[in-house]
């Protein structure tokens, strides 16, 4: 066998291969190419498992988040990647993304624009389409739930007051946080944006509620109206 000629798993020493190296080193001393390589169990002929990994990562740079956009159509592409394999790393990105975002157990209390961020980021990242929550809380500023109250499109999406005060009513709240994703990575609100938001803070007033916050997330961060004085 020649030196140019690729080795497969299973002829590297055992501490070597994905699985085992998982099993008897624990699954911290994994590179991400290695753990996407037990997922996907095998490589192609020209290709080690872990050899198709790295390529998949190179093309976003090694970023997870990049990463975490791709489609079952963007990993077919891989000569060696066919659909069940696709499958296995959007459920494995997609099980990552839902346990940040799983709900807080205790309802710890939102102080600022910092906690709001942290709070819906899981939800938001990694959208191509842009999407309007709201995040309720009770009189001591305490977290009670988050909804997602439109779905649209890159640049912007339909937000109806109606869903978002019957949401707030029904759950007895008193403060709402408005959050929208903007997929341009842009932070700078438009001036719909703007406008929903004026609009919102107005209807409140007139329910005995109030709007805390609005904060915009991209991949870059975050934008607060509450720290830009914007309500």
């Amino acid at each position: 066998m020649g030196y140019t000629e690729k080795l497969g798993i299973k002829s590297w020493a055992e501490d070597d291969r994905p699985r085992e190296k998982l099993l008897i080193k624990g699954r911290k001393s994994l590179t991400n190419a290695e753990l996407i390589a037990i997922l996907i169990r095998s490589g192609s002929r020209e290709e080690s498992a872990v050899g198709l990994s790295q390529q998949i990562l190179s093309t976003t740079d090694n970023d997870l988040h990049r990463l975490g956009k791709l489609e079952v159509a963007d990993f077919t592409k891989f000569k060696g990647i066919g659909e069940a394999k696709a499958l296995s790393i959007v459920a494995a990105l997609e099980l990552g993304r839902r346990r940040k975002s799983t709900e807080v157990k205790e309802r710890v209390r939102i102080t600022c624009s910092s906690d709001t961020y942290n709070l819906i980021i899981a939800d938001l990242e990694d959208l191509k389409l842009e999407e309007f929550w709201i995040i309720l809380l009770d009189r001591s500023g305490r977290y009670m739930s988050k909804h997602c109250v439109s779905t649209g499109g890159v640049a912007g999406t339909v937000v109806d007051a109606k869903p978002i005060f019957k949401i707030a009513l029904n759950a007895m709240a008193s403060s709402i946080i408005l959050a929208h994703n903007h997929p341009s990575g842009n932070l700078k609100p438009s001036q719909e944006d703007l406008k929903i938001t004026k609009r919102l803070v107005d209807g409140a007033k007139l329910l005995d509620m109030y709007i805390s916050d609005h904060v915009i997330v991209s991949e870059h961060g975050y934008y607060s109206f509450a720290d830009e004085n914007l309500l």
